[in-house]
């Protein structure tokens, strides 16, 4: 089954097409054909093609809309310029995975798209309205491009922590407000936690009730998840994204009242703070230079500028912060893992977070963390009772692998 993914934004969205199907998940051969992205709709737009390992195409067409953007998509993938041999028309997309990013309570594993699901989704926007209206016109898109017979799905950011109990995720706000608006702690970049706790246990040879983890997927975005017997028990972002760790842009935790203060002060209203929060904060707001982690480290080393380096030291002080929390809450865990951009590709990042983390048994083994650059590697010492892994995440595999289970109406099993 060649299933198109698909991860709308506003005026880009990222694809992979990836052939798959019950027996190749269960072997693990899973082909991917090709990926890219579509930059700046609306305009001339940008469009990254790559096959298979082949270099990376980069070329430009006027797309007014995601539905044109996707239409000119398909019809380069199926043309002989793109080298695609496995798709010759629309006809071998067999189907369409999405990741949709606030499935809210309604939804707590993926789900084929139908109009129930599709309203479903539309009925979060107020609960991610910079996110599911994207998604939204992605589905859409490809509901025009390839008829309503081709069969969608709708993976979810937050459908995996729906174990989590009432205890971590409701706040302590009157309890109506959770009532009538569904305040509480959502969490997202569940499908990347959910990715990296099944492959370390695929790697450790574990069962599901014996993964006990502590998960950091750290990139632009960043979250932290705490995984008891395979399922999440708690998790660092909330309602939405901008809670929890420091990010590339977004503050993560502060004083609520700060909002009001600032608000008072630079005259602003709540949604101009709250898109200073997430768009002007985190590293490159404390920096004054950029939301890059890898720009931060070659001018911390080159300049050693003072604001960099407390940029750098919060952003590790507070996952450091988070992994201690998730232990205690947990009884102890037996591994920490790294995934996401800095997560898979940052050894100093890595070895400041575990810094002082001997006392609950984690020590890095410095080889091993410096080998361990986009690839799976044990990155703690023999000697370590509680372990450090860096597994890179694989979200559009994971989304692929779902739309085939729901349409072939099998469970998932992570």
């Amino acid at each position: 089954m060649n299933v198109l993914v698909l991860n709308s934004g506003s005026s880009s969205f990222k694809f992979q097409i990836i052939a798959t199907d019950l027996e190749k998940i269960k072997r693990d051969t899973d082909d991917r054909i090709c990926r890219g992205e579509v930059e700046g709709i609306g305009g001339e737009a940008i469009i990254h093609f790559r096959r298979r390992d082949d270099a990376i195409q980069t070329f430009t067409a006027p797309v007014r809309d995601v539905t044109a953007a996707l239409d000119y998509l398909v019809r380069y993938i199926v043309s002989d310029r793109s080298g695609v041999t496995e798709i010759r028309s629309t006809a071998d997309l067999h189907a369409v995975g999405h990741r949709v990013v606030h499935g809210g309570e309604l939804f707590s594993e993926s789900a084929r798209i139908d109009d129930r699901v599709l309203k479903g989704i539309e009925d979060c926007i107020d609960l991610a309205p910079l996110h599911n209206p994207n998604n939204v016109k992605g589905i859409v898109a490809a509901q025009e491009l390839l008829g309503k017979d081709v069969p969608q799905v709708a993976v979810f950011d937050t459908s995996f922590h729906h174990s989590i109990p009432a205890q971590a995720y409701l706040y302590a706000i009157p309890y109506h407000l959770y009532r009538r608006y569904r305040i509480r702690r959502y969490g997202f970049h569940g499908t990347s936690h959910r990715y990296v706790a099944f492959r370390y246990r695929a790697i450790r040879g574990l069962s599901r009730e014996q993964t006990n983890i502590i998960t950091l997927h750290l990139g632009n975005g960043c979250s932290a998840a705490a995984i008891q017997a395979g399922s999440p028990v708690d998790t660092s972002m909330g309602m939405t994204p901008l809670e929890g760790l420091v990010m590339g842009t977004r503050s993560g935790d502060l004083d609520p009242a700060i909002v009001g203060f600032i608000a008072r002060k630079e005259g602003l209203s709540a949604s101009e703070v709250d898109s200073l929060l997430n768009t002007q904060s985190g590293l490159l707001g404390v920096s004054g230079l950029t939301n890059d982690m890898r720009e931060l480290q070659a001018e911390m080393k080159e300049h050693d500028d003072r604001r960099v380096r407390l940029a750098v030291e919060i952003f590790c002080y507070r996952a450091k912060k988070y992994v201690g929390a998730y232990l205690a809450a947990m009884g102890g865990a037996d591994a920490v893992v790294f995934t996401g951009g800095i997560g898979e590709n940052s050894p100093d990042i890595r070895t400041r977070i575990c810094e002082g983390m001997e006392w609950a048994g984690l020590r890095v083994d410095e080889k091993r963390n410096r080998e361990a650059i986009g690839r799976e590697s044990v990155i703690s010492t023999e000697d370590s009772k509680l372990l450090a892994y860096a597994i890179p995440t694989d979200e559009e595999l994971l989304i692929a692998r779902d739309t085939v289970r729901v349409i072939m109406g099998v469970p998932h099993p992570s």
